[in-house]
């Protein structure tokens, strides 16, 4: 199956965020892409939190969510949408994925578990917490005759999340991210081929990337990773981006029957 990861930049203006992605999107259907994938906070990267809340909506409100089931639907591919900001219905904010299926439906949705805390810098800190409300579900969703295991940036310091998804024979896992330049320098790659090699599954990375509106900084370098914990395709840069691979699903039984560590 050939899929495509769409590397973003995105800003604070959620229609302008829908529109890059949407054209990027169309553009890797039409080369083929059976499977697209857009990274974390697709349509809304605020790191304020006053215009954050104001800015988000419910789900079924959701310019995203309307706008990326109907161009799944148009394009007859699935789409992850790799997340977005969605407002829950106890009034907090959630970090949610949604996979829409060729028929525009969703098919599966997951808010991230492992909110992200790490101080940088004196000058760089963050606290997911103070702003996001954790989920608590692993979720595995269908994408043809495959199955995907979700998750969310930051979720990839989490092995026992992965490891639940070899158990349950996933053939692929998303980690859609936002990496901070200094974690994605240091870790990015590390981390997103050691999850392949204790998995046996393909890992799918979209990425954030660049200098943004709201004066965060991304690493990019969008990435496929396949079951051997090898690079099969990555971008070296972190601008706006299309990344196309193919998936072999041999390749995730070969793994998992030479090294069965996946059973533990």
């Amino acid at each position: 199956m050939k899929i495509a990861l769409i590397q973003m930049r995105s800003g604070t203006e959620i229609a302008a965020n829908i529109l890059a992605a949407s054209k990027a999107i169309t553009q890797a259907a039409k080369a083929g892409a059976r499977f697209i994938a857009t990274p974390e906070m697709t349509h809304l990267l605020e790191k304020d939190p006053k215009a954050l809340r104001a800015k988000v909506r419910p789900q079924d409100q959701d310019l995203g969510v309307k706008a990326f089931s109907t161009l799944a639907a148009d394009l007859g591919v699935t789409l992850l949408i790799g997340s977005l900001a969605i407002k829950r219905p106890d009034g907090q904010i959630a970090n949610r994925s949604f996979v829409f299926g060729p028929d525009g439906l969703v098919a599966a949705r997951y808010d991230k578990i492992h909110l992200f805390e790490a101080a940088i810098s004196t000058r760089e800190t963050y606290r997911e917490a103070d702003t996001y409300t954790a989920g608590d579900t692993a979720i595995i969703a269908p994408v043809g005759e495959l199955n995907l295991g979700l998750s969310i940036c930051y979720d990839v310091r989490f092995a026992d999340l992965y490891r639940g998804y070899a158990q349950a024979e996933v053939d692929m896992i998303s980690v859609p991210a936002a990496f901070t330049t200094a974690t994605g320098k240091a870790h990015w790659e590390t981390l997103l081929r050691a999850r392949a090699i204790e998995t046996g599954a393909y890992i799918l990375a979209p990425a954030q990337g660049g200098k943004h509106e709201d004066g965060r900084q991304t690493w990019g370098r969008s990435m496929v990773v396949d079951p051997w914990g090898k690079v099969i395709a990555k971008l070296d840069h972190n601008k706006p981006d299309i990344l196309f691979a193919d998936i072999h699903p041999k390749k995730v039984a070969s793994a998992r029957a030479m090294i069965p560590a996946w059973r533990s």
